[in-house]
């Protein structure tokens, strides 16, 4: 009897997203391989990880390993295997390599045909070009926030205070602290000893610490910028 070998994965926003639970995609795994004559020899998982990296994710690392030749790694979607179009393809290409095929549930994809692979490939780039479609849309409406004087995220940053609908206002004291360290820049001194500057005077960090940091200095003066 052929061999499968199953592969789940879930990060702890995408299974809420999703609604595809580590359960529901073993259960799908399982009756594929019941359905088409494969032992399902093992589950590999990956609970909580993101999918960007491929390397990153023990679980597939070990899922990859596992597999041999005439071996089979089974998948819900693609979207579980990997989130980019260059991890989706070195897989492929691994398998191949192998002796091994992709099945990937959702997509009704079998790399055991030429037609097989073909569609997995345009579905890999379709995908990827999908998410950053929507990380564009993210980044738009973000900036269009932030052009309202609207805070998206994070902490409230030195020289400002947030009011109660989420703006941001200008506060006269930090907002001094924030000129003096341009100021002490344009003159040429050192993130350092600007910081060294600050503590010497009695200036306190947004947190109130009466220490400052060099690289702290560094951030105002980009958001500043």
């Amino acid at each position: 009897m052929k061999k499968a070998i199953g592969y789940c994965r879930v990060s702890t926003q995408g299974q809420v997203d999703d609604g595809v639970s580590l359960e529901a995609q073993e259960s799908k795994i399982r009756s594929w391989c019941e359905l088409n004559g494969y032992e399902l020899a093992d589950i590999c998982v990956d609970a909580g990880l993101s999918g960007k990296k491929a390397e990153n994710r023990p679980g597939l690392q070990q899922a990859l390993q596992a597999v041999a030749d005439g071996d089979a790694i089974c998948v819900y979607s693609l979207s579980r295997l990997a989130r980019s179009t260059r991890d989706t393809l070195e897989i492929s290409d691994y398998l191949t390599r192998r002796g091994a095929d992709l099945v990937s549930l959702s997509e009704r994809i079998d790399t055991t045909t030429a037609a097989g692979k073909m569609i997995f490939r345009m579905l890999a780039v379709l995908s990827e070009f999908e998410r950053d479609q929507v990380s564009e849309r993210t980044r738009c409406a973000l900036q269009h926030i932030r052009s309202q004087g609207k805070k998206t995220g994070g902490d409230v940053p030195l020289g400002f205070n947030l009011n109660d609908v989420g703006e941001l206002i200008e506060n006269s004291e930090e907002q001094e602290i924030i000129n003096l360290i341009k100021s002490l820049r344009a003159q040429g001194h050192s993130y350092r000893a600007i910081a060294c500057n600050l503590e010497a005077h009695g200036f306190r960090t947004k947190r109130g610490n009466a220490v400052w940091h060099p690289q702290t200095i560094k951030q105002i003066l980009r958001a500043a910028a």
